[in-house]
């Protein structure tokens, strides 16, 4: 087994902040700026639950996950045959430093549904029986935006972020929609990005509120994230789970929807 020092050597450098303080183009995308910025916008109804929540029961999070945003990455990979080593990706970006940039508004329907679900007591010729279940949809007003620190990133993992960003389609559940609307960089996050609260580096203005978010580990690998692997995810390790800040509060309810702004 590999040591941690022997891990490290074999990693690719980081770029370096007279890199990122030039005008040169790091992955394709002129400078300067250390933060590498891909713009989308919502397209459908959002939803991602917490992983904690029941398949019938849970509230949507107002947010997409670091992890959920990496997986995309992954996906995308895999859907665009891309000619890079995917195990390779894994491993870069389970180092980078990501954000999330909010819309400024967002609205949350909730809504008890008919589903089909495998039953208790499965009986002869019945795969699937009538249920309901709650869920939650948010339908997002505004642009949205996914920040991946260059400091924690090789050239090579920005290179390969910016050929597998337009391929994204989809975050969160499947049929959450997003369209690729550019990228670029820029020097300093505004206050619309979520920040983990363990390392504040920006100020905090406006609506907020705190939620639990996923992330990638720093042993994270393809073969842990596969779900059809035998190889078991480990918290802490293949996953973690960080307390965000999400620049976004409660300023409306009603008996159906919840309305959320900076």
């Amino acid at each position: 087994m590999a040591t941690n020092r022997q891990k490290s050597a074999v990693e690719p450098p980081v770029l370096d902040s007279v890199a990122l303080g030039s005008r040169d183009a790091v992955g394709g995308v002129a400078g300067p700026g250390h933060w590498l910025i891909l713009r989308y916008l919502p397209t459908s109804l959002f939803s991602l639950k917490m992983s904690s929540a029941t398949s019938t029961v849970g509230r949507t999070l107002l947010s997409p996950t670091p992890y959920s945003v990496k997986m995309a990455f992954v996906d995308a990979a895999f859907r665009m045959d891309w000619k890079g080593d995917v195990s390779l990706l894994v491993a870069d970006l389970a180092r980078a430093d990501l954000r999330i940039g909010m819309p400024p508004r967002a609205t949350v329907t909730h809504t008890i549904i008919k589903v089909r679900q495998e039953p208790k007591d499965p009986k002869a010729g019945q795969a699937y029986g009538p249920a309901v279940a709650y869920r939650e949809f948010v339908q997002f007003n505004g642009m949205m935006q996914f920040a991946l620190d260059l400091t924690t990133l090789s050239a090579g993992a920005a290179e390969a972020i910016t050929a597998i960003g337009p391929a994204i389609q989809y975050i969160g559940k499947r049929g959450s929609f997003i369209q690729y609307m550019g990228v670029e960089r820029v020097q300093n996050l505004a206050s619309n990005f979520t920040q983990p609260i363990e390392s504040l580096s920006l100020v905090c203005q406006g609506r907020m509120h705190i939620s639990m978010l996923d992330d990638f580990g720093p042993e994270a690998n393809l073969e842990a994230l596969n779900s059809y692997s035998a190889t078991a995810i480990k918290r802490g390790k293949h996953r973690k789970f960080v307390r965000t800040i999400i620049p976004l509060g409660l300023i409306n309810a009603g008996p159906g929807f919840s309305e959320y702004s900076r």
